[in-house]
């Protein structure tokens, strides 16, 4: 015949009930927080990644591409730019003089005018010489116009402003009108509204 359990093993299976119930929800907790670990380790390599990652540009719908993060250091030997031409970066201590020139000005000296707040707009040096004439009378009524040939342009016409450029086909494009009157208040640039006269250059306009 099948004996009853002796009533003092009660009390014994009761408390390696709770035991174990204890420990399964100790284990339940001990897998739960090692998974938040696991988690807050996840996103934090994942943004230290982006933070490390370099400055992007983007596009936005007008043309225009904008470079963030530029340095702004003061140089005075020759800066490699990771644009053509330049938006920004280490630059000469002087200023090129805003206005109209018909030869190359120097990068490191336009690159402290963009700081001022210039708008550069730079053309292929075989542009058709009517569509030079166009940026000629565009540019010169700007304070802080600078126009300048530019050999290996990637457009036969660029125009920039620190930390933003715009590439066009031609001198009337209609998007570079746009620009030019956008920016032409000089007051989105680092140093805004700053000298774009007693640098180094003599425009022909001025």
């Amino acid at each position: 015949m099948p004996q009853n359990p002796s009533p003092n093993s009660r009390p014994t299976a009761l408390r390696e009930a709770v035991v174990a119930q204890q420990r399964r929800k100790r284990r339940r907790w001990i897998l739960m927080w090692v998974a938040i670990g696991v988690a807050v380790v996840v996103v934090i390599t994942g943004a230290g990644v982006l933070l490390s990652r370099p400055p992007v540009a983007t596009a936005d719908t007008t043309g225009t591409v904008t470079y963030p993060d530029l340095a702004r250091g003061h140089v005075s030997t020759p800066v490699v730019y990771a644009q053509v031409p330049p938006a920004g970066g280490d630059h000469a201590e002087e200023w090129q003089n805003c206005g109209v020139y018909t030869a190359p000005v120097q990068s490191e000296n336009a690159v402290h005018s963009l700081e001022h707040g210039a708008i550069w707009v730079t053309y292929r040096p075989d542009l058709a010489p009517d569509q030079v004439q166009v940026l000629q009378a565009a540019v010169k009524t700007q304070p802080y116009g600078l126009l300048s040939p530019f050999p290996g342009l990637p457009a036969p016409v660029v125009a920039t402003v620190w930390g933003v450029q715009l590439k066009v086909q031609s001198a009337t494009d209609p998007q570079l009108a746009s620009f030019i009157a956008k920016y032409a208040d000089a007051s989105q640039a680092p140093e805004p509204r700053g000298e774009c006269t007693g640098g180094i250059g003599a425009p022909t306009d001025r």
